[in-house]
């Protein structure tokens, strides 16, 4: 059983920590849903790669065998809101990291236009100010199901209820934005000007002197 005080590790670290495409991924993906640090976004790539895993054990059965474990699998995942397209293996193999962490707590609070970003929808979650149904949460990474994604809010003690709070004009503001669709503008036409005129240069009537010229004793020409 274990000593119950000694968590276990629930992520992975890659092979090759520096390698550099692979970081600049990571930190992109780190800022751009709100994570803490690397340590969360391992553990949902974890959790990402078990379900993979599970799918490709899945179709190495044959199909009578699999039936059971394949609609439970699926199932899961459709219920978390994971998996959005048709219910099958393959489509468990094509899921990426960003559809788990779309699912995140943090990442609906922003969605619902909550927050006004996804670090200031992190800071309300830790803080107590998100219920779900009438219990607060207060875990940013957890996963969201379907059911339950209508019932979140905020808490009943929270000064954000209150529809003139600061915070909440700011979040309602960057919802806006960030449901207008930017409009593309039309490219300026370029102007057609005529080639620049040359100068013209003063030319210098140079004399030509004749290429067999006579030169006396005292250096004058004749």
């Amino acid at each position: 059983m274990g000593d119950p005080r000694r968590i276990k590790k629930q992520y992975v670290k890659p092979r090759r920590p520096f390698e550099t495409d692979r970081f600049e991924s990571e930190l992109k993906q780190v800022g751009a849903f709100g994570l803490r640090n690397k340590r969360e976004f391992w553990r949902h790539r974890s959790e990402l790669s078990a379900y993979r895993r599970q799918a490709r054990y899945l179709l190495g059965l044959p199909s009578a065998d699999r039936v059971k474990e394949e609609k439970e699998l699926i199932d899961k995942l459709t219920h978390l809101g994971i998996l959005k397209t048709e219910p099958t293996l393959d489509n468990v193999l094509d899921l990426t990291l960003p559809d788990v962490l779309e699912r995140r707590l943090q990442t609906i609070v922003f969605r619902k236009g909550l927050a006004c970003s996804m670090y200031h929808a992190r800071q309300l979650v830790v803080h107590g100010h998100i219920s779900l149904g009438p219990a607060r949460v207060q875990t940013p990474s957890r996963v969201i199901s379907i059911a339950e994604e209508d019932s979140i809010g905020y808490s009943r003690a929270s000064h954000l209820n209150d529809p003139a709070h600061p915070a909440r004009v700011a979040a309602s503001e960057a919802a806006k934005r960030a449901s207008m669709v930017p409009q593309e503008e039309p490219e300026p036409e370029m102007e057609t000007r005529p080639p620049p005129s040359r100068p013209r240069r003063e030319t210098e009537e140079a004399e030509v002197e004749p290429k067999g010229a006579d030169i006396n004793m005292e250096g004058d020409r004749i």
